[in-house]
């Protein structure tokens, strides 16, 4: 796989990326993204800087079609981003691997032309963050935390739906976005048999923000990743698999060495939910009541093409959300958040015990680690069927596994600016 080139034009923001995958039968292919264009701003060096790295590991989205034994990167670059690219291209396409039995794919290294020193460091302008915004509780919980700690943050999203302007609107906070457009001849391929599988699209979409918090002159960029995305769902060959690794506090660390190292900027990037657990920032979203009508975090509901449907009601993560948030609210609260009380369908018990780490691993989903499950399984009282159900099915020693102490306190690596942290310490008080 190749990366011939790539242009930009300041005028409309698009960039559009050239991609190669060599062979008696090349492929060629080009996407572009759309870059919401400042009024009055030139455009700095390190925004081009982002676009060479974002043009490396956007290209996953093709790298798939064939997977190529072998990567050549465009240009020499420091060895932290030549870490970064073997990272994607791995560990980022470890769930596309195993799910299409491809072990070379564990084992590629990018290759790079060469090595070049590591970038001077440039300052994040500190100014507004841009909080990269998906729709669900997450994101919420991160938007109202720096606006409670008065840093008036942009919200931000790349392809953003219906659900995901109801939530900016909601917030009543000005938002900005960027488009990006897959080469259409992907999905001709797609429905011909190339092959396909998962991609590591938060890696892309976190680069996209990088560079667009750098030309509208803000930063840093703020996501809302938390502690369990780090956990892997199975191990295959001696690799980890994980679903969320470009969600996870490894990939973090990765890219802000990559943007430092060939950018220069310093704390350019981070998650402020990274040291919390999915339970415990389910229960800082109960406090905010005025996303009750637009939240979700259902990935199969965005596919329905319907911007009246939020969840679908029987998916891993919808299960997971549900069960998530049910110790932090009434009922009837939650039925009318989900439009329906997934606690009184049978049906969703294997669903369920598949979260909770009975007979099956941790489902190919955003979804948080089976101790949070039991935990929240054991906060929760009631004899609605499914919970019934489900305290019946579970093994006596799982529930010794299950610490509501070490679930509701906050731990583990995590990048943030000592700043950040006693913002979030705060909120927590």
């Amino acid at each position: 796989m190749r990366f011939p080139s790539y242009s930009f034009d300041p005028a409309t923001g698009v960039v559009a990326f050239d991609y190669l995958l060599d062979g008696p039968e090349p492929l060629r292919f080009t996407e572009t993204v759309t870059f919401p264009v400042p009024t009055g701003r030139d455009v700095p060096e390190t925004f081009h800087r982002v676009l060479d790295l974002l043009h490396v590991v956007a290209g996953v989205s093709y790298f798939k079609v064939g997977a190529p034994a072998r990567v050549v990167a465009p240009k020499p670059v420091p060895a932290e981003v030549a870490a970064f690219f073997t990272a994607v291209y791995t560990k980022g396409m470890a769930e596309y691997a195993y799910r299409n039995r491809l072990p070379h794919v564990l084992e590629l290294t990018v290759e790079t032309p060469g090595v070049i020193p590591a970038a001077a460091p440039v300052e994040v302008p500190g100014a507004r963050p841009l909080s990269a915004v998906g729709g669900g509780k997450d994101s919420i919980v991160t938007l109202e935390i720096l606006r409670a700690a008065g840093l008036d943050p942009v919200p931000f999203s790349v392809n953003p739906n219906p659900v995901i302007e109801n939530v900016n609107a909601a917030s009543g906070l000005s938002a900005l976005a960027a488009r990006r457009k897959l080469d259409p001849r992907l999905f001709e391929l797609n429905k011909a048999g190339a092959l396909n599988g998962h991609i590591p699209v938060t890696a892309i979409n976190s680069l996209i923000s990088i560079a667009t918090a750098a030309w509208h002159g803000l930063g840093p960029v703020v996501m809302s990743n938390e502690r369990s995305a780090s956990d892997p769902n199975l191990i295959w060959n001696g690799h980890e698999v994980n679903h969320q690794w470009s969600k996870g506090v490894l990939a973090e660390g990765l890219l802000r060495d990559a943007v430092a190292a060939y950018a220069g900027l310093t704390d350019p990037y981070f998650s402020l939910l990274r040291p919390l657990s999915e339970l415990h920032i389910a229960q800082l979203f109960a406090g905010h009541t005025a996303y009750d009508d637009v939240v979700t975090s259902c990935n199969k509901a965005f596919k329905l093409h319907d911007p009246t449907a939020r969840w679908c009601g029987d998916c891993p993560k919808c299960r997971f959300v549900f069960l998530a948030m049910a110790p932090h609210m009434s009922r009837e609260r939650l039925a009318h958040i989900f439009g329906r009380d997934l606690f009184a369908d049978e049906a969703q018990v294997p669903g369920f015990l598949e979260l909770l780490g009975v007979d099956a691993h941790k489902p190919f989903e955003c979804v948080g680690e089976a101790e949070e499950c039991l935990v929240a399984l054991a906060m929760l009282t009631d004899d609605a069927p499914v919970l019934v159900a489900l305290r019946a099915a579970v093994p006596a020693s799982a529930w010794t596994d299950a610490s509501r102490s070490s679930v509701f306190t906050p731990g583990g690596p995590d990048h943030l600016p000592p700043a950040y942290k006693k913002i979030l310490n705060e909120a927590l008080a």
